[in-house]
């Protein structure tokens, strides 16, 4: 016999998988997964709702049926290879239970998402094996769109947006002003809000790409090049969005201007530079229609067939451990008494008045599930000066109630506050600059009193909540917004850092509200 004949008897033999081993490893997979979705089920149902109720993941919809597709177009090569029972698989679910048990900790959604996520890929490679897995790989990586990310960029699209506007503003040779994302023109005033970031055409345009680049591409270096231009290409368009804009206001109306964006710049614009994108990857696509997207025999003759039983109740009950641990461990924890004052009561200031709160354009910070929440102004007995004083305290943090995150705190985003710059601030706190109509400029210095720490930081919150709800200790959260409006042409931090001084340690302060003194 050749060697050429005993390679095809070999593919033959790899090819002849029984329906029934595979049908049982299916069923083992569908109970596993059904059994993380309904253990996590609050996980998968935010998920869910924010696919259905934020524009920004709109797309996440469609990402299940592809995956569905994907799978099926690797269906006969897939059917080549021997599904097995994979020990080293616990450990890829293993770091999704701890990557989720951080996320529940720290109030982190994300992490949570993911770590649902990488929990139902953990039983596709433990109950498949590694070369099924091979062949799933692209469909298990494109899964990760499923995850809701992205907001974290919006800030830092908004002013790359606001550049390029200036940009092309420039080259238009229309007269034009910044200052943070808001641009001034002979015509109008205009804000590159968070709704014109770009950020949803962009997360839509980078799923596009990858799907596009395992499609259409077998060349990892033409894959590498089109995902740079499903980057590039969509921020470009946002800047030409946002310049056109300005650009018809300037030249005919700004109601004009603003009803032709919501007309045009909708998903027609987005169907254009679709078809943009497209046309450019198109000349280089180099995959034929009737290429296989895996080649199955390849892979079993790779395959180490296993011997002997594999024991599958064993490995689904190491599963279950592996998975259920985390949980367990932060239930326990969770039952920790956590206790703040009753009432609590704005501070006296030396030096200053507490008089009626009558902002020039309406403000009120966010903190969603605090314990007690307070709101008050002040006035400096001798300048004059008036500033504003809000405390937000936390007996615990949990799911609907942290302390930080998005749409908590100073900035509200459904509101007419536009969040325009980072300033520089104290030590321990974080500042920012918001405009109003009007405009109305407010800066906002916020301390977060946390584990023992005094910070600005977010990230740090996160971090010391994430500590003492896994090794125990104080759950109080205390927030400290000291903050104070103005007209355009005049500076609110004269005022703020005026009051900080009369103050005193904000630690302390924030201790005496959350009763840890």
């Amino acid at each position: 016999m050749t060697s050429a004949t005993a390679d095809q008897v070999q593919s033959s033999q790899k090819a002849a998988v029984p329906a029934s081993l595979w049908s049982a490893h299916l069923k083992l997979l569908a109970f596993a997964s059904l059994a993380i979705l309904a253990m996590f089920w609050r996980d998968g149902a935010d998920m869910v709702r924010t696919w259905w109720a934020i524009s920004t993941y709109n797309h996440c919809l469609l990402i299940v049926p592809i995956l569905y597709w994907l799978v099926q177009q690797r269906r006969e090569e897939l059917a080549k290879l021997t599904p097995e029972i994979w020990w080293p698989g616990l450990f890829w679910t293993g770091t999704a239970a701890f990557g989720w048990l951080l996320g529940e900790a720290a109030g982190v959604s994300f992490a949570r998402h993911l770590g649902l996520l990488m929990m139902l890929q953990g039983a596709v490679v433990t109950l498949l094996g590694p070369t099924v897995a091979r062949g799933l790989i692209f469909p298990l990586g494109f899964s990760f769109f499923l995850v809701p990310f992205g907001e974290e960029f919006v800030p830092f699209l908004q002013m790359v947006t606001a550049k390029l506007s200036m940009v092309f503003l420039g080259w238009a040779d229309i007269p034009a002003f910044i200052d943070g994302i808001f641009i001034s023109t002979p015509t109008a005033y205009f804000e590159v809000a968070e709704a014109c970031s770009g950020i949803k055409f962009l997360i839509a345009m980078f799923a596009y790409g990858a799907l596009v680049s395992n499609v259409c591409f077998q060349s990892w270096n033409r894959r590498i090049l089109f995902m740079i231009a499903a980057v590039i290409v969509p921020i470009l368009a946002n800047g030409v969005r946002a310049f056109g804009t300005i650009y018809i206001a300037h030249h005919t109306s700004l109601d004009f201007a603003v009803g032709f964006d919501h007309i045009f710049y909708g998903w027609f614009f987005f169907a254009f530079v679709l078809v943009l994108l497209m046309a450019i990857g198109w000349p280089f696509y180099d995959r034929k229609i009737d290429d296989p997207m895996i080649d199955g025999d390849a892979l079993a003759r790779r395959q180490s067939i296993p011997s002997g039983s594999q024991h599958p109740m064993k490995i689904m009950a190491a599963m279950a451990a592996v998975i259920l641990t985390p949980v367990l461990w932060i239930s326990v924890l969770a039952a920790q008494e956590s206790t703040v004052p009753d009432r609590i009561a704005l501070p006296k200031v030396a030096g200053w008045e507490r008089v009626d709160y009558q902002p020039l354009y309406p403000w009120e910070p966010r903190f969603d599930g605090a314990s007690h929440q307070l709101l008050g102004r002040y006035r400096n007995l001798s300048t004059g000066m008036e500033v504003d004083l809000s405390i937000a305290v936390y007996n615990r943090q949990e799911d609907g109630r942290e302390i930080v995150g998005y749409g908590q705190g100073a900035h509200v985003p459904e509101t007419e506050w536009s969040r325009n710059r980072v300033l520089e601030a104290p030590e321990g706190a974080a500042a920012i600059e918001l405009i109003a109509p009007g405009p109305v400029v407010r800066d906002v210095v916020s301390f977060y009193r946390i584990g023992g720490k005094l910070t600005g930081s977010g990230s740090m919150v996160k971090l010391e909540t994430l500590k003492s709800k896994l090794l125990g200790g104080p759950q109080q959260a205390v927030a400290v917004l000291i903050s104070s409006e103005t007209k355009r042409e005049a500076s609110p931090r004269i005022s703020i850092d005026a009051f900080l001084a009369d103050l005193g340690p904000v630690d302390k302060l924030a201790d005496a509200m959350a009763g840890l003194r």
